[in-house]
């Protein structure tokens, strides 16, 4: 079934250029002119993207098109060879590594397409995790853990390991983890990549009602074009460089295929 595009009055005027939200919308990160290259393989070709407060974000395009190496830049992850991000009136880009793992410890999230939860830790030590690293006491990080496994129907999978649980449901564990320390932005890299239809369906439904519910933004980065069809925006990266998607949702199949065949995979980024 394909989710209800819906958007607030703020993205209801769409986009002005590539990249950019309208003018009535509160931009709460801007990449300008994002350029890197690993060897002789061209990652991003002077990108620029705003991301608004609130919105889901879809970035789609094939494999080897420099999605994910977009995703790694904007989170702060990757430093490129050339161009700037900023949050909140910093540039990330000028931070040093401690400054920037510090930046996505308290204000990113992030899911991953197998969840990377810790194998021999529960649902709830997982959770938790975060919490501890940011210097919340146990007891309280604890506390916070349990509810956001309630919030997405885990709470009687608190005491299980990833092992212990079906797919769908690991994937929800990691959501939880993702979003327990309250991040205004949380980065989702494939998060539906390792699900069936279903699954994929159902971790879908809860991480933009989650993030929606907090009033966060998110930038999904997918293939798929029934998870972007979730976001409120979509924009495709084709040979390193930024095109509008489709309104409110699913590219074109068509021409994501067509790129597709003529994508240069071997070495270069997702």
């Amino acid at each position: 079934m394909s989710p209800a595009r819906t958007a607030s009055p703020d993205r209801a005027a769409g986009t002005d250029q590539a990249g950019a939200p309208s003018s009535a919308s509160t931009t709460i990160m801007s990449a300008r002119g994002l350029h890197l290259a690993f060897g002789q393989t061209k990652a991003l070709r002077g990108v620029d993207l705003d991301i608004t407060a609130g919105e889901v974000l879809a970035i789609t395009g094939p494999s080897g098109s420099g999605k994910s190496t977009l995703l790694h830049v904007l989170a702060g992850v990757l430093v490129p060879d050339a161009g700037s991000v900023d949050y909140g009136g910093t540039t990330v880009t000028d931070l040093d590594e401690a400054a920037r793992s510090r930046l996505r410890l308290h204000e990113f999230g992030f899911v991953f397409q197998f969840g990377q939860l810790l194998p021999d830790l529960s649902a709830l030590d997982n959770v938790t995790v975060p919490l501890l690293l940011t210097g919340t006491p146990r007891r309280k990080a604890l506390a916070a853990a349990r509810d956001a496994l309630a919030e997405l129907d885990l709470a009687e999978h608190a005491a299980k390991r990833p092992t212990q649980m079906s797919g769908g449901q690991a994937q929800r564990v990691a959501i939880a983890r993702a979003l327990v320390t309250g991040p205004r932005i949380l980065f989702a890299d494939e998060p539906t990549g390792s699900l069936d239809s279903l699954a994929a369906e159902r971790a879908m439904e809860a991480l933009v009602g989650s993030v929606r519910a907090r009033g966060a933004s998110m930038v999904i980065i997918t293939h798929d074009a029934r998870t972007a069809a979730y976001a409120d925006r979509e924009v495709t990266v084709r040979d390193g460089r930024l095109t509008i998607g489709g309104p409110g949702g699913a590219a074109s199949t068509a021409a994501a295929a067509t790129t597709a065949t003529t994508a240069t995979t071997a070495g270069g980024p997702r």
